[in-house]
């Protein structure tokens, strides 16, 4: 009995990666086994599984069990987003957003943005208002950050209350109105047409993402890079009075390395912006850093 014991061990020690579920590969990377995750999630990954796709993407985003390689990262996001993962489609959007093609990351933020991603509908929302690489259009710019504020990220309940605090009443009322028509859209599209007749045909839960604990943001260095030159700074957000500008550069301040705040007059609102960054690539690996804060890089003037 011990040997057969023994041998049925084995047997399940050996089960080869592709047996294994993606939610086996996310236990491993919550133990830190992150090496061990990817390699449960690469073969399925490789057989069209969006969530494994995605957790595979953001493994190479991050540089966890794999090399850091943007370009693999970008590559297995857009496989998962292909086929409608709302987090590949926010996480590829950011990406791709902060490293300068605004124009396809502004799409798959908003294909997210209109599924209900909060940090989607938050960039998209600041973007119309703004018309940065849009059309302005301050109502529906209302409409998706009051959506983003509902589902209680924080950064879009403080841009929602610089908005109030610039905006006609009548603009804000229209993007209310507009607001809980694209959620009763929203809802009615995903609405199930026959309900589950029994406890065991319900779909097994979509797996989380990799947990934030394995991938904790590297502390600010012991010694400010006050020294810090080039023309490159990265945006933060957009406020209606300059003193919220300021709280926020307070609260990101010790994760910047010693930038400096830069507060850009922009019509009726204040763009926070932070900097100098030597390049691109240093102000994008930067924003990458403060995520989910919305930011991406702007060259200075």
């Amino acid at each position: 009995m011990r040997n057969v014991l023994l041998a049925l061990a084995i047997a399940s020690a050996a089960l080869p990666a592709e047996a294994q579920s993606v939610r086996s590969g996310i236990e491993a990377w919550q133990k830190g086994d992150t090496a061990g995750a990817v390699a449960i999630w690469r073969p399925l990954a490789d057989k069209g599984d969006p969530d494994a796709a995605f957790n595979l993407g953001q493994a190479y985003r991050l540089g966890k069990g794999v090399p850091l390689d943007l370009a693999q990262a970008q590559d297995w996001l857009e496989r998962a987003a292909r086929k409608g993962h709302v987090d590949a489609q926010a996480t590829l959007g950011l990406l791709l957003f902060q490293n300068g093609n605004r124009v396809s990351g502004m799409r798959w933020l908003k294909s997210a943005a209109e599924a209900g991603e909060p940090r989607a509908m938050l960039i998209v929302g600041t973007a119309l208002y703004n018309g940065d690489g849009v059309t302005a259009d301050p109502v529906t710019a209302y409409a998706y950050v009051s959506r983003a504020a509902a589902k209680g990220l924080a950064p879009a309940q403080a841009t929602l209350a610089d908005m109030d605090a610039v905006m006609p009443l009548e603009q804000r009322q229209k993007g209310v109105a507009l607001a809980q028509t694209m959620a009763e859209t929203r809802k009615r599209a995903t609405a199930p047409s026959k309900p589950a007749k029994t406890a065991s045909a319900k779909p097994e839960p979509r797996p989380a993402p990799p947990k934030p604990a394995a991938a904790k943001p590297a502390p600010a260095p012991a010694k400010p890079a006050v020294a810090a030159s080039g023309n490159w700074r990265i945006q933060l957000g957009a406020f209606g009075q300059r003193k919220s500008a300021e709280a926020l550069f307070g609260k990101l301040s010790g994760k910047l390395g010693g930038r400096q705040a830069f507060y850009v007059p922009a019509g009726a609102v204040v763009r926070l912006q932070a900097g100098p960054y030597e390049s691109r690539a240093a102000a994008s690996a930067a924003c990458a850093g403060l995520a989910p804060q919305p930011c991406f890089p702007v060259a200075g003037k």
